[in-house]
């Protein structure tokens, strides 16, 4: 009896200390993750770059683009940019990877580039040889979304809106059957709302600039609109515009994009906080899938060959994650810690494919 006594004591204080014990004392039941293409921790953390902002090679307005988002001071400077980021999240989330205080945040996989990047955002893990390039091919990894929406309480209520059209094969919908409505996807079903028959009227006119990505203000509104019909607990929004204007070297359009994209996020929060299915119960996640070049020439690409393009970021907001504002303290983070920071704060014991990141401690308050 007395080993058994035993045995149950020193079985309870094992549970007493592993993390998901904290489901108890959390108030997390909703997370949105919001990542933003390509967008480096430069612009994040000191906004406009002076050699960029000057060049005329990628910018057609310097007069008018630095009059919106131009000051000697890089603290106006990103709060120009970035103002909602800077205002409320800075001010009541927690914002990692300003390197300038050895605060560093990484991809850890090799390649550095989008598909490799979101599979190690979306799994936990990085798998280098099978995921190694853009190509339409579906993810052999089961990613976090997926494993949620096998959960009790989760099921059908995890959604997925993207800019880019592949992410229906890093999500593998053949075999999730997760809810994806990416690139020039219209929405779709028996009952659609006034507005989703707009913008599937609107998406047809409004030409992009790209084949394979849409405008953002589009997947922006169909998955609000998914979010105000069907209340899912996990939405994910993957907005893809910086990296399009990157890559053509339109740096003001790039800038133009971010300073939109943090309007969107700031429409995306309030939203949650006015809605009583949301408000102070959900958790807001938003980062990038990898980083780019630092100089006039690299700035614009980002892959294995480019020094700066595996460093990136993270923000969280909401009722678990203590306010920190801009994390300065010396440490390293990845990407792949985020998909295990979600599952925690959700209460879930994740399983992933392969071993996936520590979740980030500090977002979660224990």
């Amino acid at each position: 009896m007395r080993n058994k006594a035993l045995f149950l004591v020193l079985g309870f204080l094992c549970l007493s200390n592993h993390p998901l014990l904290a489901q108890k004392k959390l108030k997390t039941e909703n997370v949105v993750l919001v990542t933003l293409d390509g967008f480096r921790w430069r612009e994040l953390f000191t906004g406009a770059d002076e050699d960029l902002i000057s060049e005329k090679d990628f910018v057609s307005d310097e007069k008018a683009l630095k009059s919106k988002f131009w000051d000697d001071d890089a603290l106006v400077r990103r709060k120009k940019l970035l103002p909602f980021i800077w205002t409320t999240i800075a001010t009541q989330g927690q914002i990692y990877g300003n390197r300038k205080h050895d605060n560093k945040v990484n991809v850890d996989n090799r390649h550095r580039f989008s598909y490799p990047g979101y599979n190690e955002i979306l799994t936990g893990f990085t798998d280098d040889r099978r995921v190694d390039s853009n190509d339409k091919k579906d993810n052999p990894n089961k990613s976090v979304l997926e494993f949620i929406n096998q959960q009790k309480g989760f099921r059908k209520k995890v959604a997925a809106f993207s800019s880019w059209d592949v992410f229906p094969y890093i999500l593998n919908v053949k075999r999730s059957g997760l809810l994806v409505n990416a690139g020039f996807d219209t929405a779709r079903g028996p009952h659609l709302s006034s507005r989703e028959k707009f913008l599937n009227r609107l998406q047809a006119q409004v030409p992009s600039p790209w084949s394979s990505v849409r405008l953002d203000a589009f997947t922006h509104h169909y998955a609000l609109e998914h979010l105000r019909k069907n209340s899912p607990r996990v939405l994910y929004l993957a907005y893809g515009e910086t990296d399009d204007f990157a890559h053509n070297g339109n740096y003001e359009a790039y800038l133009k994009s971010a300073h939109q994209t943090d309007a969107f996020i700031k429409d995306l929060w309030t939203w949650l906080q006015r809605s009583p299915k949301y408000r102070n119960k959900t958790t807001l996640v938003i980062t990038t899938d990898h980083g780019r070049g630092n100089t006039r020439k690299s700035w614009q690409n980002h892959g294995s060959n480019i020094g700066e393009a595996d460093e990136t970021w993270f923000i969280a907001i909401g009722p678990d994650t203590k306010a920190l504002g801009e994390v300065k303290q010396p440490a390293q983070y990845y990407t792949k810690q985020l998909a295990q920071t979600i599952t925690t704060l959700l209460g879930l014991p994740y399983t992933s494919d392969q071993p996936a990141g520590e979740p980030v401690k500090t977002v979660i308050n224990q």
